[in-house]
């Protein structure tokens, strides 16, 4: 069976009986707020932009919501009145996503040395579907250009509440070579994955579906993407 079918069979029982919750349900797909055992996933791939000198200046992700959040959206999508085509109510519905996420910071967190790396606003968002999923794509600015170099910059990518689990683009448990790239040459990545404390993991799995979850709970289960780079 493949990794997506498990993950699938892993959600389906959590979404029997939310496909006809309303368009409020489905923009509830990124909570301030909410419950903390994840009802659904993510699936990411980040590639770093730089500069003509090699520096980072851009996290370009994607982002591939799973089939029971892709299907409610796309048949709330299709059932609101008007007349408008599917592609400009994608765009509508980024528009509402995007908004929801920035004040979050798109769920991105970046250090490097172990120190916090402020970020710009995203001036590219673009939302489609495809292959039965709909997929966020945008351009997420550092604030200032970050030199990449033997000392590591470190990402997570998170939802605070842990109401969707956020994953690298992975065949199997293994991700996938291009779930984290870097534009310039002479880098090397890797994905770490999430080792929390079997009390967070308890915690998260007690916790009911309108039960207030710990913010930050999700930093816990998130994976680290790194990049070390040759330069001097």
């Amino acid at each position: 069976m493949s990794h997506l079918d498990n993950r699938a069979r892993r959600w389906a029982d959590r979404w029997q009986g939310r496909l006809a919750c309303g368009i409020a349900c489905a923009l509830a797909l990124f909570p301030l707020t909410g419950a903390a055992h994840p009802h659904g996933w993510v699936d990411v791939s980040v590639k770093v932009i730089t500069d003509t000198q090699g520096r980072a200046e851009a996290l370009q992700q994607r982002w591939r919501l799973d089939p029971f959040y892709s299907q409610l959206l796309m048949e709330e999508l299709r059932a609101a009145q008007g007349d408008e085509p599917m592609a400009a109510r994608l765009d509508q519905l980024g528009v509402e996503i995007r908004n929801t996420l920035a004040p979050k910071r798109y769920f991105t967190h970046v250090t490097r040395a172990g120190q916090p790396v402020e970020l710009g606003d995203v001036d590219d968002f673009t939302t489609l579907a495809r292959g039965g999923r709909v997929e966020l794509m945008f351009r997420l600015p550092l604030a200032n250009p970050l030199p990449l170099d033997e000392t590591p910059v470190h990402y997570r990518i998170y939802d605070p509440t842990y109401y969707l689990e956020v994953v690298h683009e992975a065949d199997g448990d293994t991700p996938r070579p291009d779930a984290l790239t870097v534009e310039e040459d002479g880098c090397r990545t890797r994905i770490i994955a999430a080792d929390p404390d079997p009390a967070k993991v308890a915690e998260a799995a007690m916790l009911d579906r309108g039960e207030q979850a710990e913010e930050g709970l999700g930093r816990f289960f998130a994976e680290t993407g790194e990049i070390r780079c040759d330069h001097p």
